[in-house]
């Protein structure tokens, strides 16, 4: 039947299917028999007649009949045209209406069976895709984790978390509906077995170390550091136990309670239960569940892991959870809350010899409050204004009052524009560019996806990121443009013990987050040899034709039901770039060598009066907690035949302490 379903279709000449979207199931219905006087009397004849005077057939058998006889309901041939009532729709607004007057509309029964299919075939996908994944994590990794495998299921979430953003911010510009990317990431990670530390445990979490930021509570629970994603206590039943004694495995205290939580090294934590709703008032707590197991920790003496929440600098409308070691419960009331119900209180001390962690938040805190309070600070801002945000200069370990002098410049000198081959003109978006426009011209240079999330965290790494340059009409304030919108932590340059001045940051970083620039004089080769043997015996050099070594930082694409994709993460530069930092630089300059980095550098090109203009930023690769050195990998100079004492002569050694150390550095 042309435009229908055949069998399971709607006759054109049916009643109006509005009308029966108020019937009801027919266990709901009961059998009413009209009165005399109501109506003609009852009358009971077969589905296809013969109907006495006053009676009419009723759909489905007001068909013409080529036979009265009963059908056979075991052929396979037999042709009801009945369908679901859940198929019926109301007639569409009148704005669908066409300009003859007719009413443009699709067959109900043709769009139910199309969504049946579609979902049909999305879970025949899914089961596919789950079937051949291999999550590269044996079972008993899965149970009992270690520092690699959890930094690695880490990278891993926050990469698909990264690309579902990414994905939702397309689709928000026309839904208008904001989706929760990480916990649609969490579980798909769960369900697929990319996770550790899967059996709950009493004490610390193998391979967590304490100080880990996270930025989701989902992070929290594909570690096992605390397997609740919205509760705040986790418990676990004591094997062997008959009575099924729970005891308390970790907290979680971020403002959702009471909670007094200022002091370093003592939490006095909130039992949960008992908060108002909108469904209910608040109510006296009882000892249940959580409440229990922390009471029954209390007379065990158990240790308890601490998970503190905090508002995130960077993002005021997030928060960050910091993993602040082992505690243990001292004490226990119940006491009446701000609500008028009684609550219970647990006193957590922490256990002793343990490396701050919660403490060095505080302390910063105060440095933000009052610079001056910051122990060893020589200059508060050691850009003189150059950059938005003040750069710190401390040193904590000797007299020296600083490094050698140098002319600070925020972004990166040329002494003459790559030209490009062929010129391209910016964008024509008027405000903001927005993702999932494809009209602009600077999201199809990038490949048809906005390289950067909504709140500016880089989505994967590329072998070229183009951004709105300042020929394009959009907005300065463009989500297109973090590179040039500059420095947005609280960046301090200190004093190391052993490896000279080194970088870090007061605020914790998120993966991905735009860091800086590697800002300087651009030199060419001849100068380069000039200035010691291709730029080499230069400790403050940056040169792109290095070799690096490979990792792999972005999403999995099995992992969102997607063929394995061989999508290059290596950089695509037009020419070798050479940036000298010795005399005229920023804060790139201090950044040491680490053969195992938190930090990698990315290409990323914008142009200006149809000149492209190359830069080299600085991203995170994972989570960094505060007060942590930042790092990249130098990389190894490649050699021509004809440098080989000069590339000897540059090797230093590495002092990165890591197990997989290479032994030296350039």
């Amino acid at each position: 039947m042309d435009g229908g379903l055949g069998r399971n279709a709607v006759p054109q000449n049916s009643s109006d299917k509005s009308k029966v979207l108020d019937v009801k199931p027919l266990r709901t219905l009961l059998p009413v028999f009209p009165e005399a006087s109501e109506g003609p009397p009852f009358v009971c004849v077969p589905p296809h007649g013969p109907f006495p005077s006053g009676f009419t057939p009723f759909f489905p058998f007001s068909g013409s009949l080529g036979s009265q006889s009963t059908p056979d309901l075991n052929r396979n041939d037999f042709n009801s045209t009945a369908v679901p009532l859940r198929s019926f729709r109301a007639e569409p607004p009148a704005s669908n209406v066409s300009p003859m007057g007719s009413h443009k509309h699709k067959s109900a029964g043709s769009s139910s069976v199309k969504k049946k299919a579609k979902r049909s075939k999305d879970s025949e996908f899914e089961l596919v895709a789950r079937r051949n994944f291999n999550p590269g994590i044996s079972l008993s990794d899965r149970d009992d984790g270690n520092r690699e495998l959890v930094e690695n299921v880490l990278l891993r979430f926050d990469a698909l978390r990264r690309k579902l953003s990414q994905m939702e911010d397309a689709k928000e510009l026309h839904s208008g509906i904001i989706r929760r990317a990480d916990l649609k990431a969490g579980n798909m990670m769960l369900s697929k077995g990319v996770r550790t530390n899967a059996k709950k445990r009493i004490g610390a979490a193998p391979g967590v170390e304490i100080g880990d930021i996270f930025f989701f509570r989902m992070e929290l629970c594909l570690v096992g550091l605390h397997s609740q994603s919205m509760a705040g206590i986790d418990y676990m039943v004591m094997k062997g136990d008959l009575e099924g004694e729970r005891v308390a495995l970790s907290i979680v205290s971020s403002g959702g309670y009471d909670d007094d939580a200022e002091d370093p090294d003592v939490l006095v934590y909130t039992g949960q239960g008992g908060n108002a709703s909108k469904d209910k008032e608040a109510s006296d707590q009882r000892l249940v569940r959580g409440n229990l197991a922390l009471e029954r920790s209390l007379h065990r003496a158990d240790e308890v892991r601490v998970i503190r929440g905090l508002k995130d600098a960077v993002h005021q409308t997030s928060k960050v959870y910091v993993y602040d070691g082992l505690y243990k419960i001292q004490e226990s009331w119940m006491e009446k809350g701000k609500s008028g119900c009684n609550m219970f209180k647990y006193k957590l001390v922490r256990v002793p010899g343990q490396t701050g962690a919660f403490a060095t938040w505080k302390s910063i805190q105060k440095w933000k409050e009052g610079p001056s309070s910051r122990v060893g600070l020589i200059l508060p801002d050691l850009t003189s204004g150059a950059e938005s945000t003040p750069v710190s200069l401390v040193n904590e370990v000797d007299d020296e009052k600083g490094p050698a002098y140098f002319t600070y410049f925020p972004t990166v000198k040329y002494p003459k524009s790559f030209k490009l081959v062929q010129p391209f003109s910016g964008c024509g978006c008027r405000d903001a560019c927005q993702p999932g426009n494809s009209n602009c011209s600077c999201i199809q240079k990038n490949g048809g996806d906005f390289p950067y999330t909504a709140n500016g965290v880089l989505v994967c790494r590329k072998p070229m990121i183009y951004e709105c340059g300042p020929s394009c009409p959009c907005f300065r304030n463009c989500k297109n443009r973090v590179l040039q919108a500059g420095i947005k932590l609280h960046l301090e340059v200190f004093k190391t013990r052993d490896r000279g001045w080194g970088l870090r940051s007061w605020d914790p970083i998120r993966a991905g987050t735009f860091i800086c620039e590697y800002a300087g004089e651009v030199i060419d080769k001849v100068e380069a040899r000039q200035d010691g043997g291709d730029g080499e015996n230069n400790d403050y050099i940056f040169n792109t034709n290095r070799l690096y070594e490979s990792f792999k930082w972005n999403y999995e694409a099995e992992l969102v039901g997607e063929e394995s994709s061989d999508i290059t993460e290596d950089f695509n530069i037009p020419s070798p770039l050479i940036i000298g930092a010795k005399n005229c630089g920023n804060v790139a300059r201090f950044m040491n060598h680490r053969c195992s980095p938190n930090v990698f550098w990315q290409p990323i090109m914008y142009e200006q009066n149809n000149e492209a203009f190359l830069h080299i930023a600085f991203f995170a690769k994972r989570h960094i907690p505060p007060m942590t050195e930042l790092t990249y990998d130098y990389g190894i100079p490649q050699s021509d035949g004809t440098d080989g004492d000069n590339v000897a002569n540059g090797r230093k050694k590495c002092l990165c302490g890591l197990p997989k150390c290479r032994g030296y550095f350039y």
